[in-house]
């Protein structure tokens, strides 16, 4: 979670990429220590890698440079992928024949704001590590130029995530940000200037977890922890009973309704926050005989009500989907707390600059809200109840509560030991489309974004 800032810091730089063997080795080295006690990962398998083996190849010969476009459900995706790369990839070409001329790795766009939660290790360690920064809710000349150039001149393929962030779900994919799609166009445009013969890619990974038990008893600790925080005391659930209850659920009706009460109880109390202490109106929902139709058509209110918060603080219209909004009052309030003025304030503006910070740290978290659960749909679990999709909910659940309380514990729970599996899609050309990109810059980038999304959403079973 990310933990509120009282004072005012100096301006947010851009951080270059600064590759170090050493570094990357002894990162290898831990890698696999790492996945099985940080995130409970002993089981990763692949398909279709020896696809990613040939493009490497044809990468170190100078034929392609390509982009992987990774789908990105949890924190713990940018371990597998390096994973994938550092150890599996290796021995898949070693049997093909293959020889790589250089580490088999990729550099990596990542979010300037990793560092501010994740701590500053990350600011040290992933330059380091061939990655670069972008600055999101603004252009970011810098970090695009960087990443415009590691395309065409990195010794390495660039690595990034089209859905921009986590969204905590296996089977549900974020719509795409059109940024890598453009910087691949640039890419091209750029090949060509210079009379390169090289062809511009982009390979989709899709990465899904699965639990390898059901461990329900330490889920449904997650969940009794939860009813404690929200003040739910009383164990009969007869009342929540619902009529025609789907024959699918395989014995675990009761802990669907402990979350449906737990789901009901957090949105009175936040129906309750923004409405009285926030002069907020509830839209009128009508009659709604379904919980699950309920929940939903209130989580979308209330996140609306959230936003609307946030952007009467800053001063900004509406304007957009849900995450544009969310990228823009990030925006807004890093304008007020990392300053490019920093250095040059006098003591009493310094003081009136850490008020600023305290108040857009304090309103940027009405956005975290959204941020974590624009996603969310009310149905997922209703739809297909395996224990990944429990889980994923009531983690989801466990994080906003988390936030609420001022938690700025960054792990979640591990329920159980996981697998990971990682699947390379077919390569979607840039280069096939450039005629289309001559004759309509914003529709070829809208085209070859759709087309990745569809593809990513092929990949996931």
């Amino acid at each position: 979670m990310v933990a509120l800032i009282e004072q005012i810091q100096p301006s947010l730089k851009f951080i270059p990429p600064a590759f170090n063997s050493t570094v990357f080795n002894i990162s290898k080295l831990i890698l696999p220590w790492y996945l099985k006690n940080k995130e409970g990962i002993t089981d990763i398998q692949t398909e279709n890698i020896e696809q990613l083996a040939q493009l490497y190849q044809e990468f170190n010969t100078g034929k392609t440079r390509f982009l992987l476009a990774f789908r990105h459900p949890s924190t713990a995706d940018p371990f597998c992928l390096s994973y994938l790369l550092w150890h599996i990839l290796p021995k898949v070409a070693k049997a093909q024949n293959i020889k790589f001329k250089n580490h088999s790795h990729a550099h990596f766009m990542y979010d300037r704001g990793i560092p501010i939660w994740a701590g500053t290790i990350t600011e040290w360690l992933f330059p380091k590590l061939g990655g670069t920064s972008i600055h999101r809710g603004k252009l970011d000349t810098a970090g695009l130029k960087s990443a415009r150039n590691l395309m065409i001149n990195g010794q390495f393929p660039l690595a990034a995530s089209p859905e921009g962030g986590t969204n905590g779900h296996n089977q549900i994919i974020s719509p795409l940000e059109p940024g890598l799609a453009q910087i691949c166009f640039w890419s091209l445009e750029d090949l060509k200037k210079e009379n390169r013969p090289e062809k511009v890619l982009i390979v989709p990974i899709g990465i899904q977890y699965q639990y390898l038990e059901q461990p329900w008893e330490n889920l449904t600790k997650v969940l009794t922890q939860l009813e404690q925080d929200l003040g739910i005391k009383e164990t009969n659930i007869s009342d929540l009973n619902l009529a025609n209850f789907p024959n699918n659920f395989n014995g675990q009706k009761e802990l669907y309704l402990r979350l449906l009460r737990i789901g009901e109880k957090l949105l009175t109390l936040m129906e309750k926050f923004y409405t009285v202490f926030y002069d907020q109106a509830l839209p009128e929902i009508g009659k709604i005989t379904d919980p699950n139709e309920n929940i939903s058509m209130r989580m979308n209110a209330l996140l609306e009500l959230a936003l609307q918060v946030s952007e009467k603080h800053f001063k900004i219209q509406p304007k957009g989907s849900l995450i544009d909004r969310c990228r823009r009052l990030e925006q807004a309030g890093w304008n007020r707390i990392y300053r490019e003025d920093y250095d040059n304030l006098s003591p009493v503006e310094t003081g009136l600059g850490n008020w600023l910070a305290s108040e857009a740290s304090l309103y940027m978290q009405h956005m975290r809200i959204v941020e974590k659960f624009y996603a969310v749909t009310g149905k997922y679990i209703k739809e297909n109840p395996t224990f990944e999709r429990f889980a994923e909910t009531i983690l989801l659940v466990n994080r906003l509560i988390n936030l609420i309380k001022g938690t700025t514990k960054n792990d979640l729970p591990i329920l159980g030991k996981k697998q990971v599996k990682m699947t390379i899609g077919e390569p979607l050309s840039v280069s096939e489309r450039w005629d289309n990109y001559k004759t309509s810059r914003r529709q070829a980038v809208e085209n070859l974004t759709q087309d990745l999304q569809f593809s990513l959403q092929s990949l996931i079973s």
